[in-house]
């Protein structure tokens, strides 16, 4: 006698055995039901059991046919051995981003990695610090960290705390990463504003680096960031809790000392070895660091104006621009600035990226004065030269019309001041 409940005689097919495993397993949910609970968790994984096992008893009150509802320990059985546990809605429900990250956490497998190589990969972000500091105006305020790691070998490049999260502090912080560490080949980061700006942009492609950004509500994709954060929270900022008046440079002191002594020195649990030494001693791809102020001039964007013929100026940012006199034949001239320092504006060869000159907002007060200096023409010249005689065009014409033998075509008219 068969003891699976199947004749002994039939053919038991994958799909069949499939069937009677669910339903010896969870004999208090049909097939039917369990395809609705699992629909139901797809629309609203961020639900508790107990919301969803409410909201599956209501359909189960509405449509008799679905058969008897399961107890609350049976749904809960049923959901964690197929996987479907409650966790949290990345980003809001309707964002096409969220749906985006959505279907990439379900229909892809997540796995750790790590670089091969020393600068071939850093980790950049933001964080909101837990620990307020006083400004000199007198107000409270939460500083935002910026960090930097090296993918390789877990060393923080560089660190520091600021008042905003800007594309200024950012590319204030990566120039004394490079300037530190070198240039790294590739960086990945997420798609905050600072991150997209143009002037980072621009800047990591004149560097010769790759940005990588994170899928939007995929914080997954940066974790060993997310893990170095949970150091600075869980043993650098309770350390300085005692401190009364904790001023943004005693914060960003106390920082980088712990993060050089103690951070970067500390054997690190998965790869058994200090960030330093495994930083200075596996293969390095690292590209040389450019000088700070090629730094500056690379952590720009580049915009193209029209030439202001009547004074050979141009508007930039609501600021007007002088250019020199031996650009002035130029209609549409390319310039290169920081939003955050307008006072480095420089022209640019739209064809070759060079910087031509650097470009100074119109003084007009000192324009009043009356000194004005000599233009520099474009080609060699001379004195203005008056006019002497009839036009080479007009001489031609005028020996063209007199050899047709045609008279003037107009009647002279004798000169009033000698009459006959």
């Amino acid at each position: 006698m068969a003891t699976s409940g199947l004749p002994s005689n039939s053919p038991a097919t994958p799909c069949t055995k499939d069937k009677f495993a669910r339903t010896i397993t969870h004999p208090t949910l049909s097939p039917k039901l369990a395809e609705l609970l699992a629909a139901q968790y797809r629309q609203h994984p961020s639900w508790s059991y107990q919301l969803h096992t409410d909201n599956l008893a209501v359909l189960v009150e509405g449509q008799p046919e679905l058969g008897s509802m399961p107890s609350y320990p049976s749904v809960l059985r049923f959901m964690k051995s197929h996987g479907l546990f409650k966790r949290r809605r990345r980003g809001p429900s309707h964002s096409p981003g969220a749906r985006t990250a959505e279907l990439r956490y379900e229909t892809l497998e997540i796995r750790s990695y790590e670089s091969p190589y020393v600068n071939a990969l850093w980790h950049l972000d933001f964080h909101h610090g837990s620990l307020r500091v006083l400004l000199s105006n007198g107000q409270w305020v939460y500083p935002i960290l910026l960090g930097i790691l090296d993918d390789r070998s877990r060393l923080c490049c560089h660190i520091q705390w600021y008042l905003a999260e800007g594309a200024e502090e950012l590319c204030h912080g990566l120039s004394q990463a490079f300037q530190k560490r070198q240039l790294p080949r590739s960086i990945i980061m997420d798609n905050g504003s600072a991150m997209i700006a143009k002037e980072t942009e621009s800047g990591l492609t004149r560097l010769s680096i790759l940005l990588e950004n994170t899928l939007p509500y995929s914080p997954y994709q940066n974790g060993k960031q997310e893990s170095f954060w949970g150091q600075i929270e869980g043993r650098l900022l309770p350390m300085l809790e005692g401190v009364v008046d904790l001023t943004l440079d005693q914060l960003n002191e106390a920082t980088l000392a712990w993060l050089e002594l103690e951070y970067n020195r500390k054997v690190h649990s998965e790869t058994g070895q200090t960030p330093l030494y495994r930083f200075l001693n596996d293969k390095d791809v690292s590209q040389p660091c450019p000088a700070s102020k090629d730094l500056q001039l690379a952590f720009t964007t580049e915009v193209t104006r029209t030439q202001r013929r009547s004074d050979g100026t141009l508007s930039l940012e609501g600021v007007r621009y002088e250019i020199p006199s031996r650009y002035g034949h130029m209609e549409r001239v390319t310039v290169r600035y920081a939003s955050w320092d307008m006072a480095m504006v420089h022209l640019t060869d739209p064809k070759t990226g060079a910087i031509l000159c650097r470009l100074y907002p119109q003084d007009k007060a000192k324009n009043a004065e009356g000194h004005r200096a000599p233009k520099t023409p474009v080609m060699p010249s001379q004195e203005p030269i008056s006019p002497s005689g009839m036009a080479p065009l007009l001489q031609k014409i005028i020996q063209q019309y007199a050899t047709t033998g045609l008279p003037p075509a107009y009647l002279p008219k004798d000169d009033l001041s000698n009459p006959s």
